[in-house]
């Protein structure tokens, strides 16, 4: 509300409130109160709505501007947004390819880890069919085999370095003085053994003249008694370690169950 609004209803409200006054001197309460309390209230809203239009008409175009800066931006983003997607569109399909070649080989390696495990117990099933000096030979390979924290390279290694042992182990004939507990002898002490590869080996007291064959068995590699192949092996032995001439030699050996002679070397 302006002042000339202002100033009109004061000139109307003035006489009337003389008007009031003169006719109820002789009463206690003003007829005019809630009027003037009603006037008053309507002039003190009038006046804060005169001033919030104001304050809205002078922020109204800063605001506007405002939003209309914020839609520039959002417009530019998206264009930014656009043109990055066709760039790196190239590049989320390699992204996507390799992560599907990745899913393949993580499968394919659990299948190999599956496999090496079932390698792994097979390789310890077979450990006490082995020669004793193959068997010993191999003992820091088979104790890291037995670790469940490998990895599958170091898995995959030591099996690998077991079954090269073994098959070249199996390739040549291996002669050496081997610490061996035999059944019936007073404990460990040391032999003179011979082995054929995996097959069968020969093992040999020399100041007792007492031999032994050595062949896998159904709980393990085993030692029987044949004393009376003692000089035969005794001589084998003495060939391989270039101590007599080459000759043919008679020793026991065994085809499938049965024990046959067989000439060898």
């Amino acid at each position: 509300m302006n002042l000339p609004q202002l100033c009109l209803v004061r000139k109307f409200l003035l006489p009337t409130l003389l008007i009031g006054a003169t006719m109820s001197a002789a009463s206690d309460t003003d007829p005019l109160e809630p009027g003037e309390k009603a006037a008053s209230e309507w002039i003190k809203v009038r006046l804060e709505t005169t001033r919030i239009e104001n304050e809205w008409t002078a922020d109204r175009p800063l605001l506007e501007s405002t939003i209309g800066g914020l839609k520039e931006r959002v417009r530019s983003l998206q264009e930014k947004r656009d043109l990055l997607k066709a760039k790196t569109a190239k590049d989320r399909e390699d992204i996507e390819a390799l992560e599907g070649k990745n899913k393949a080989a993580s499968d394919d390696l659990s299948a190999v880890d599956t496999r090496l495990q079932a390698l792994s117990g097979q390789l310890a099933a077979i450990r006490p069919s082995l020669p004793p000096r193959l068997s010993e030979a191999l003992e820091f390979s088979y104790r890291s085999l037995g670790s469940a924290n490998l990895a599958v390279g170091e898995r995959m290694q030591l099996a690998i370095t077991i079954l090269n042992r073994c098959a070249a182990f199996n390739r040549t004939v291996t002669c050496g003085e081997e610490v061996l507990t035999i059944d019936g002898e007073p404990g460990a002490k040391s032999f003179n053994v011979i082995y054929w590869g995996l097959s069968h080996g020969y093992a040999l007291d020399s100041a007792a003249g007492k031999a032994w064959y050595g062949v896998p068995g159904p709980h393990g590699w085993q030692w029987e008694p044949a004393p009376e192949a003692a000089h035969s092996v005794g001589r084998l032995i003495a060939i391989y370690n270039d101590k007599a001439d080459p000759d043919f030699v008679a020793v026991p050996a065994t085809l499938g169950q049965p024990m046959a002679e067989s000439s060898n070397k």
